[in-house]
């Protein structure tokens, strides 16, 4: 018997040996009729919405819940959750007691947990945000979701009703921020009260529905110590970079699309100084700064008429106004690359960025035609000048086939040479092997020592000859 009809059928009287007798059975096997439809539920993504049971599940909690909201007071005060919390635990168990429905104490549970979730949560997403091995959530439509653990992908095994219910969590994620998604403006970014980065795409441009992916911030920010645990970076690294940020280098941190540039960048704006004033600039305030003297600028996009858009180049050139000492771009996607490097060469030493690009010399090539995107019709050599007086030094950030995130160079920009940009590795990453998926390598100096390694003296930091492999093969 499906779990609806048992739930519809439950909470009947008897009397007599017989009749109870034939009651206890009648428990008994639809107590391991849950079991299995609860089992069938939780393996395999999807395979709870293509099962007669998990229609019935569905079915089951929209019914309660729907009973549930129209006899919730709607004049109480969301913010407050624990209250809310325990009104809306009071009416759930009243509703099945009131129904005859007969759950066992996990199904009632879950149950609750899905209700709380979708009134006060982000529904289906709660348990996913939750699980703290999973780093990424994407929403593929209702019915197909993945997540990503240690780098690769995997179905989840939950999903939401319909289209609705997907648009309803959608504007309780873009709706605290002043931002909208419908189909004159289908395309959104925003974030989560955690910091976690939002996208949101709907119909008609999303064709499998309304699609939402989620880049999780861990609740404790990476350290330069976990990075070097995962084996992203070693110990003369990190003593190697952190001298750079003292020494005020502008750094460029550049990689593909998941590949931890952000991570990075946050672990290197930790090395700042703390008596200085840093201002930071993104399109979704997501870099977590430890230091007491951060102002954080966040862009807007334009309203319903079109008007009062705020760009990441207006937010770079007005903090320029503030008296910053250092300049944390959370990424140059556009014209304001030409007025981060301006910025970069007028005083302002140590300011940090990155970029999409697949090389440290796909790097000055994105960056040249970032400038380009600015409108002014600069020569192709004022702007390599530009960005060979500015930028000091690169790091170039990859996520590897085993799902490993590791730096492959550290490259100093050494200036002209005629028309070109002349660079240096410093260090870059050997792969060694292969065991099963698993790649074996390190990153290793290249036994050159940077030019600017004068700057960082300067700053009262001696680094051994070793860490650059001076002397060693």
């Amino acid at each position: 018997m499906s779990l609806l009809k048992r739930v519809d059928k439950s909470g009947g009287s008897g009397g007599g040996g017989d009749d109870e007798r034939a009651k206890r059975a009648a428990q008994q096997k639809a107590a391991a009729a849950r079991k299995r439809a609860l089992k069938k539920e939780d393996s395999g993504g999807g395979s709870r919405n293509r099962s007669g049971g998990g229609d019935n599940y569905n079915e089951l909690k929209n019914r309660v819940q729907n009973k549930l909201l129209r006899e919730l007071d709607p004049s109480m005060d969301i913010s407050q959750k624990e209250e809310v919390r325990s009104q809306i635990q009071e009416l759930f168990n009243s509703i099945l007691q009131e129904e005859n429905i007969v759950l066992s104490r996990a199904e009632r549970e879950r149950l609750l947990e899905a209700i709380v979730a979708d009134i006060l949560g982000f529904g289906p997403l709660e348990l996913l945000l939750s699980e703290e091995s999973i780093s990424e959530i994407m929403v593929n439509g209702p019915k197909n979701i993945f997540v990503e653990r240690k780098g690769k992908l995997t179905r989840a095994n939950v999903t939401f009703d319909n289209d609705e219910h997907v648009m309803r969590i959608i504007d309780r994620i873009v709706s605290p921020l002043g931002r909208r998604v419908d189909e004159s403006s289908p395309l959104v970014d925003a974030r989560l009260p955690d910091g976690s980065r939002v996208n949101v795409v709907i119909r008609p441009i999303a064709l499998c529905g309304p699609t939402i992916t989620i880049r999780k911030f861990e609740k404790k920010p990476l350290t330069v110590h976990d990075l070097i645990r995962y084996g992203s970076m070693t110990e003369g690294i990190a003593e190697f970079l952190r001298a750079c940020i003292i020494a005020r280098l502008n750094m460029v941190v550049a990689g593909g699309t998941g590949s931890g540039k952000t991570t990075l960048l946050n672990v290197l704006s930790n090395f700042i100084p703390n008596d200085e004033r840093i201002i930071t600039v993104e399109n979704a305030a997501e870099l977590q700064l430890q230091q007491e003297h951060v102002v954080t600028l966040e862009s807007r996009p334009a309203n319903v008429e079109g008007k009062g858009a705020v760009s990441i180049r207006d937010l770079v050139i007005n903090c320029l106004r503030m008296r910053p000492e250092r300049i944390v771009v959370g990424e140059c996607r556009g014209g304001e690359a030409l007025d981060m490097l301006q910025a970069m060469n007028t005083g302002h030493d140590g300011s940090l960025t990155t970029a999409h690009a697949n090389s440290p010399r796909d790097t000055i090539a994105r960056l040249e035609v970032m400038c380009l995107m600015a409108g002014m019709e600069l020569p192709v050599r004022a702007i390599r000048e530009q960005i060979a007086s500015a930028v000091d030094a690169m790091c170039q950030q990859q996520r590897l086939r085993d799902g490993s995130r590791k730096i492959l160079n550290i490259t100093e920009v050494q200036g002209m040479e005629g028309e070109m940009i002349t660079m240096s590795d410093i260090f870059e990453f050997e792969q060694t092997g292969l065991e099963g998926n698993k790649i074996i390598g390190r990153i290793r100096p290249t036994g050159i020592r940077p030019k600017f390694i004068d700057r960082i003296e300067d700053a009262g930091i001696n680094l051994p000859a070793s860490t650059f492999g001076v002397g060693q093969r």
